[in-house]
């Protein structure tokens, strides 16, 4: 098998009688990091608790002192073992080569910088007994908090206006009402003692200081407005009596904390489309329930059945109960409001009135479904129509050049699998906007498992992590294509992230050695290492089986990292020549006069 920059051994020293070696049989690199890179799993665990009992089953049979009864104790006993260990949950590990990029966790860093503000240890016991209360705007915590508050803000919109123009409606369920109201003013209350302990950002931290809190919300403008939200209008039941729930209009002041919740949603969905498609839905339909509420209201002012506009006299019994009276003027609200029209012509002034001011609202609410929902699905479909565009254009150029129908074809399975395996994507235009670190973080944690297996980026420094992670170029190859081929030159190095490779002879089709995901290849050959005998040239053919999906980064972007951090390019070099060395690749003559020049340098 041919020398692959160090990586495989040679077809003489292929032995016939053994089957084909995989990856990390025929690579000493990889030998190496499979068995020094190497984590205890559960399974472990499991063959060693299979091997106790199999051990135990040799003993008893040695001895013949126990029967099969004891046996089965035994396997029951270890069968309960692991019963007991899979119910308690495990301690989820931090992984070493996040951590190592990462830094220490932001917690603690926070706890740090609070421990450093001037104050000794004792002086923080005396002003600091108790443990401040303070909700993060940015956690889970008031996520859900946003989510309870909504439900009494969205009740009191909703209901509060239908039972102060539906008499009947009060009425019948006045009890149900006083006990939903003073719920929903109970959360109010809730809710502006949270406020009053929601922190906020200064200089990047999160204050804690409950005077400071207090300041600036007390400062805002929605604190009047949740003052007036909760004050206590219901006294003036004793004056009017129970059937005024008008007088609760001025909890519809709270209303910030609905949209407030709508907002961080549609941020935190995985499925924002649908969401701003259902949000819209919801405030057209509010909009028609007023409308039809205050369209009974100005029945009943003007008088039920007066004309043919208003709504018809209650004394009929087919329009005499509150379930026809509400679904007939929600009727009549959407005919307006939808513009459809086929609704009673207004007689009155104020009916005239009323009716234009019902089609200007109309007219803004069709231009406003119209156009968001045009938005909306365009931009669900805005991924595919860009995906397909590529493809028209690669085929306007196949046919415009006269490209053979097997080649055409070629090409449109290799698109069809991009799209279907979603990987159409172009991971680094998504994330151009984010800074470099975070967007090392994002590829570090996407692509952990292969980077993991890859020894150059084994101990090296975070930055210089973070500078190779952000050169790496995704590749996608089609069945069949060669990756490199034996006498090219070197210029690039191969990380696989998924499918198989393999190394092959000249002719194609024989296969010496197996390359799976997380195999690396090429790296000697970018590493530039002096008294490799090899050069830079690639000394063996690799050809993808299946679909591959690989890694790229070029000798150019290698150097261009490592020129900041010439201790890393040291130790990146004695491990390249580490392995020609196993390899007997390596000229140590010129590779010893090498090293002497790089001190001098």
């Amino acid at each position: 098998m041919e020398k692959t920059n160090g990586l495989k051994a040679s077809p003489a020293n292929h032995q016939p009688q053994e089957p084909m070696k995989t990856a990390a049989n025929g690579d000493p690199e990889r030998k190496e990091l499979s068995n020094h890179s190497r984590v205890p799993s559960a399974n472990d665990d499991t063959s060693s608790e299979l091997q106790r009992v199999a051990a135990l089953d040799n003993v008893d049979e040695k001895s013949h002192k126990t029967g099969g009864l004891s046996r089965i104790a035994r396997l029951v006993m270890v069968i309960r073992g692991w019963a007991n260990k899979g119910l308690k949950e495990e301690e989820r590990r931090p992984d070493s080569f996040l951590e190592r990029f990462r830094g220490p966790d932001v917690k603690t860093l926070a706890v740090a910088a609070a421990r450093g503000d001037g104050f000794d240890t004792h002086d923080r016991k005396t002003k600091k007994k108790w443990k401040v209360f303070v909700m993060n705007p940015a956690g889970d915590w008031y996520y859900r908090w946003l989510m309870v508050i909504a439900v009494p803000v969205l009740y009191n919109w909703c209901t509060l206006v239908a039972r102060a123009c539906f008499n009947d409606l009060q009425r019948k369920y006045w009890i149900w009402w006083l006990v939903l109201d003073y719920i929903a003013d109970s959360i109010y209350i809730a809710d502006i003692v949270i406020r009053f302990h929601t922190g906020f950002l200064e200089q990047g931290l999160l204050v804690k200081d409950l005077k400071k809190l207090r300041d600036k919300y007390i400062a805002t403008m929605q604190f009047k407005l949740d003052v007036l939200s909760v004050l206590p209008t219901d006294f003036a039941y004793f004056a009017v009596g129970l059937n005024r729930p008008e007088l609760r209009f001025n909890r519809l002041l709270h209303f910030s904390r609905m949209f407030e919740f709508f907002d961080r949603t549609e941020t935190r969905t995985s499925y924002p489309n649908i969401f701003r498609i259902c949000n819209l839905v919801m405030y057209i339909l509010v909009i028609i329930h007023w409308n039809a509420c205050i369209y009974y209201a100005i029945s009943k002012a003007i008088g039920f059945g007066e004309d043919t506009w208003v709504y018809p006299n209650i004394s009929d019994p087919e329009f005499g109960y509150l379930t026809r009276e509400y679904i007939y003027c929600l009727y009549w609200s959407t005919l307006t409001l939808t513009t459809i029209g086929e609704t009673p012509p207004p007689v009155r002034d104020e009916e005239y009135l009323f009716v234009i001011f019902d089609f200007l609202i109309g007219v803004l609410i069709f231009a406003t479904i119209v156009g968001n929902v045009g938005s909306m699905i365009s931009n669900m479909n805005a991924t595919r129509a860009e995906f397909q565009a590529k493809i028209d254009a690669v085929k306007h150029y196949m046919q415009f050049r006269k490209v053979s129908k097997d080649m055409e074809a070629k090409v449109i399975k290799w698109f069809d699998y991009l799209w279907t395996n979603k990987k159409t994507v172009e991971e680094w235009e998504v994330l151009k906007n984010l800074p470099d670190k975070l967007r090392a973080e994002i590829a570090i944690n996407v692509h952990l498992e292969t980077l993991k297996k890859v020894r150059i980026f084994q101990d090296c420094e975070a930055g210089l992590l973070v500078e190779l992670v952000l050169k790496l170029r995704p590749q996608v190859f089609s069945p069949g294509d060669y990756i490199c081929r034996k006498g090219d030159i070197g210029k690039e190095m191969y990380i696989i992230k998924e499918g198989k490779l393999a190394v092959v002879a000249d002719d194609g089709v024989t296969q010496y050695a197996m390359l799976t995901a997380g195999c690396c290849f090429g790296e000697i050959s970018i590493l530039n290492i002096k008294g490799s005998k090899m050069g830079n040239r690639r000394t063996a053919n690799i050809r993808s089986i299946g679909y591959s999906d690989l890694f790229c980064l070029s000798k150019e972007d290698l150097m261009e990292a490592v020129t900041e951090y010439p201790d890393a390019k040291k130790v990146l070099e004695e491990r390249g020549r580490e392995i020609l060395t196993k390899e007997g690749l390596l000229d140590e003559a010129t590779a010893a006069e090498g090293m002497e020049e790089n001190p001098q340098e």
